[in-house]
Parts: C-alpha cells; structure tokens; sequence
C-alpha cells in the first residue's frame, strides 16, 4: 500500500497521484510537485488516501514542497509570458510556411523548458520554428505533435452525457475502440451518436462492451431458426435488458419471447 495525494493542474480535469512526502497537506494547498513536463504548480484535491499497486502509476513522484508566494507569483507570470509566447510561435510558424495547429503553451515553474503543443495533417520539419524561439525566450523549446485525441485531452469539454470528458479527468491511456463494439451494443453507426468531440469513435463503447458480450451468450444468434411450441421463425433482434428476443414469422409478423435460451458455448 502506497499513501498517496490528489493533485490537480491547470489544463485538466484529471487528478494526478503523488507521495505527500510526509508534508501536511489540506485540500487546496498549492504544492510544487516534479513531473514528465518539469517542475509544475499544482492543486491538492484529496485527503491523503492509501493505494494499493495495482491503483496507481509508480513509481510515484514527490510532492517537492508547498507553493511559496514567490513560487504563486512565477507561476502567474509565466501564465502571462506563455500566452505571448503561443502568439509569437503561431505567427513565426505562419511566416515559415508551417501547417500546424498549436494547442497549447506553458513553461515549467522554474521556466527551464517551454513546451507548445499541437495537430498537423502530416510530420512537421519545426527546427527552424525551434531555433527563433529559443533565440527569444533563451530556454529549452519542446514542440509537441498530437494526435485529434491528445488534443480533447488537452482542452477538455463536455461529452454527449454532460460529463467533462474521460480523457480529461481519468483515463491514462486510449484504448482501442472498434466500429464492432458500438455494433455489440446496437447502437446506430450514426457518426454524431458515436463519436466524441475528437472525431474518433467514443472512448466509453469499451465500458459496457465486455458486458454487452457475455450476456449474448446467453441469447439465439441473429438469424437463427428457431421453434417454440406453435411458434417458428427466425431470430431478428434482441432485448438484453428485458431478457427477450424478437422472431419473424414466415408471415412476416414478428412476436417477443421470453429467452430461456442456454448456450453450450
């Protein structure tokens, strides 16, 4: 088991895990904590709580200190500079002839590293975009090329449940969704009904899609050829939830059966 706090950042909804480093640490305490971007200010948003393995990336990193009124005024001064430095990074990349679509701009706390992200069609040659940028804010320039997915990560927003999106506040990684599984749990392959934000197929069709299959088993086939006292025809459709299935008779007139269908599978 693992002692762990909550940590929120400004660009998501999502809440990232860290040792306390056996600081007190109250909700809404500005902490500086060590990430894969370099140093960052964040925001405590948990009690400490304890995690076993198997609930958390380790190895954890340390929360470094809490965030000290010179570390609050850097942090909104490099928020300030950051802005300024995606505009001056989307006009230099315009007049380079660039096909990039920034994202986002930040600068770690201790302003080592500035780091933009963004969405092109095709791989970008930024060298050149790199090299006068680092002429004019003198750190360590890192462009970042994602795809439409990392870029809903990125800016959030409300999905077709009302909630922020999943991969903004809880998902660590995008698994692999198919067309098959949103036909698993007949849905229409309406684009509008099935994708995200993102323009790819939603990430939520992989949550209920183990389900959807293993209560299947439990159902005859569609186009199976069934007979069931007087009744006969064939399997068109099935109700999961009200544990029934729909034949059409060869009249063409259908009928709901109570399933007591068993699977030798």
């Amino acid at each position: 088991m693992h002692e762990v706090v909550g940590v929120i950042f400004s660009n998501s909804n999502r809440i990232y895990y860290f040792s306390p480093n056996d600081l007190p640490l109250p909700i809404n305490t500005n902490v500086v904590v060590e990430t894969e971007r370099g140093v960052q200010i964040g925001l405590i948003m948990t009690e400490k709580l304890m995690f076993s393995d198997e609930k958390i990336v380790l190895p954890l990193k340390k929360i470094l200190r809490i965030a000290t009124e010179e570390d609050l005024k850097k942090y909104e001064e490099n928020e300030k500079l950051s802005i300024e430095a995606l505009n001056n990074g989307k006009n230099i990349a315009k007049k380079l002839n660039l096909d990039m679509n920034f994202i986002s701009c930040s600068f770690t706390l201790d302003r080592n590293q500035l780091i933009f992200n963004f969405v092109a069609d095709e791989r970008v040659d930024f060298r050149e975009l790199a090299k006068k940028l680092a002429s004019i804010y003198k750190t360590r320039i890192e462009l970042r090329q994602v795809g439409v997915r990392d870029k809903a990560k990125e800016i959030g927003g409300i999905g077709p449940c009302g909630r922020f999106l999943c991969c903004n506040t809880f998902l660590n990684d995008f698994n692999s969704v198919s067309i098959n599984m949103a036909k698993n749990q007949y849905l229409s392959l309406n684009p509008t009904k099935i994708n995200g934000l993102c323009g790819r197929l939603l990430c939520c069709l992989k949550y209920e899609d183990d389900y959807y299959s293993e209560m299947k088993k439990n159902f005859p086939s569609i186009g199976t050829k069934i007979k069931i006292d007087d009744v006969e025809g064939k399997v068109i459709s099935h109700n999961l939830f009200k544990n029934t299935y729909t034949l059409e008779k060869k009249d063409k007139t259908t009928v709901e059966i109570e399933n007591n269908y068993e699977s030798d599978k």
